[in-house]
């Protein structure tokens, strides 16, 4: 995520900043979007483009995974090299399937998804096809939605369970 803090733009009291590379810089970005009066704190030392994302506001931060393919090309100390330097890094063969399963989890992980399997009442549940929940609309009310906006109007319970479930019926 972007290293802001707090950005507050303010009626008088002119451009306080901290924590910012070039300080003279913050105050030029801020002219050009015409903000005389600002509170700008940081949690970490950032750059004129961290400052822009969060004038803008409109940034939006994604995890991201380094995959690797055709590791067989090349040798080990290469790829530990490689796994030293770069955060977030995975390598894969397809050619001989290394490390397929592990990025498909990596998957799932960085992007927060969820399976959900629907089950009719007195029917098994159908494992063929799930709806993928991402991040915090992983409730109840979220899966509802997902489905049909209308369908949480005539909600009257659901029964959730598997290793996740914070209550298991």
């Amino acid at each position: 995520s972007a290293p802001l803090t707090s950005f507050q733009a303010e009626d008088e009291g002119g451009a306080q900043s901290a924590g910012l590379e070039d300080p003279d810089g913050s105050e030029h970005i801020l002219r050009e979007y015409k903000i005389q009066h600002a509170d700008i704190i940081l949690k970490c030392d950032a750059t004129e483009d961290d400052l822009i994302d969060v004038i803008e506001g409109n940034r939006v931060y994604v995890p991201c995974l380094y995959v690797f393919n055709k590791v067989d090309k090349v040798s080990r100390q290469e790829v530990e090299i490689i796994g030293k330097k770069l955060p977030h890094f995975l390598p894969i063969s397809g050619e001989f399937g290394w490390n397929i399963e592990v990025l498909k989890d990596k998957i799932w992980e960085y992007m927060d998804l969820t399976r959900v399997y629907t089950k009719p009442k007195g029917q098994m549940p159908d494992f063929t096809q799930p709806v993928i929940l991402r991040g915090h609309r992983t409730s109840v009310e979220g899966f509802c939605n997902r489905i049909h906006k209308r369908l949480l109007l005539n909600f009257k319970h659901a029964l959730v369970w598997g290793t996740s479930a914070k209550h298991v019926p």
